[in-house]
């Protein structure tokens, strides 16, 4: 059986250490801080082109430098306590102080895509800014984090796929090798991370890219979003089907999960949580075009 070895990656850029402490650069961080600088500078070259919007943009450079403060807290703080609600409430129930440790891992994009839209919509309302032009400009900056942070994921040899036979298959290295089931040969999975990053980041950013500075989707506000979370959820609907379903997904301290797992629906929580966002974006999508 053909497969590929997994490379030989650190999940730290780099590290330090001073006066006996070790200070490190993860590439997961690295990807956060990239992804939002790329998003910032995408939404920002968008509102200096008048000739994209019907009348003016929603909002200026200034507000959109207030509005970046707003967003890593949406993400940072959505994330974080989305994974704990979403997928070890129980665990976290028990050590709430494990909460705080967001260096150790546990981020959900569904908690942090929660985040942000609380986060913005408090801004808007501080603000007076309307609701769909920003939410299509929100669409337009989230890919690039996308993409950036299921490489991250790859790297940090996290989220992987399920076992298969398939030659461009991973041998992931750690507890994705000792989770498999008892066979001869290594450990082969699909590297889901990847399929989500060329879904989520590459072609739903690649679409939303032509959408917006080359079709004149923002003179149509609620149609960027539209596409983005029906393309989003899409895509994290079909990715799952070859990602390792999350062991906590049946897990006593996750009821939700349980009841679901126990009435045979066979979907993962991840599917789950991608079924509202294909809804709305599809219910976008059917207003703005009724709308002309």
């Amino acid at each position: 059986m053909g497969y590929i070895p997994f490379p030989d990656l650190s999940p730290d850029v780099f590290s330090i250490t001073l006066l006996g402490v070790t200070f490190a650069l993860r590439w997961y961080a690295l990807a956060y801080i990239a992804g939002l600088l790329i998003g910032w500078q995408l939404v920002l070259r968008a509102i200096r082109a008048p000739r994209l919007w019907r009348g003016d943009p929603p909002l200026n450079a200034e507000q959109l430098d207030r509005l970046l403060t707003w967003v890593i807290l949406g993400v940072v703080l959505g994330g974080r306590l989305g994974f704990v609600l979403f997928y070890q409430p129980g665990y976290y129930l028990t050590h709430p102080a494990e909460i705080l440790k967001i260096w150790q891992g546990g981020m959900s994009f569904h908690g942090g895509f929660l985040g942000v839209v609380v986060a913005a919509l408090i801004f808007c309302r501080r603000e007076g800014i309307a609701l769909l032009p920003m939410a299509d400009l929100l669409a337009l900056a989230a890919p690039p984090g996308l993409l950036l942070g299921r490489i991250a994921n790859f790297i940090n040899a996290e989220l992987w796929g399920r076992q298969t036979a398939m030659p461009w298959g991973v041998a992931f290295p750690g507890e994705a090798a000792q989770a498999c089931a008892t066979f001869e040969g290594p450990c082969v999975r699909h590297p889901s991370q990847l399929y989500e990053a060329g879904l989520e980041g590459l072609l739903l950013g690649g679409a939303l890219l032509v959408l917006a500075f080359g079709m004149g989707a923002l003179r149509h506000p609620g149609r960027l979003a539209g596409v983005f979370f029906a393309g989003y959820g899409a895509a994290r609907f079909v990715v799952e089907f070859f990602r390792q379903p999350d062991a906590q997904f049946v897990a006593p301290g996750n009821p939700l999960g349980l009841a679901l797992h126990l009435q045979g629906w066979g979907l993962t929580m991840g599917q789950l949580l991608s079924l509202p966002m294909i809804a709305v974006g599809l219910g976008l999508l059917i207003w703005r075009a009724r709308r002309g």
